[in-house]
């Protein structure tokens, strides 16, 4: 069962609660998104240990329930 967009939010929120977290559905099936995610808690980490930190949050979910999610990451504007 392929995830919804609110619950990958969920998800991101739960893990960075300070996270601005934008979700779009690159495929219209579900299953291939694109997350845009600003946090102060990224300050001082490389672009690997951001995406680390949301791979995490994701809690072992890509390549299952989640089939592919291109990240963009940085700090808030």
């Amino acid at each position: 069962m392929a995830m919804q967009a609110d619950e990958i939010e969920r998800l991101i929120k739960a893990a960075i609660p300070d996270a601005d977290v934008t979700i779009r559905d690159l495929a219209g099936d579900g299953d291939h998104y694109a997350a845009e995610i600003r946090s102060a808690s990224f300050a001082g980490k490389s672009r690997v240990a951001q995406h680390k930190l949301v791979y995490e949050a994701l809690g072992g979910r890509m390549g299952g329930e989640l089939h592919a999610l291109q990240l963009t990451t940085g700090l808030p504007t």
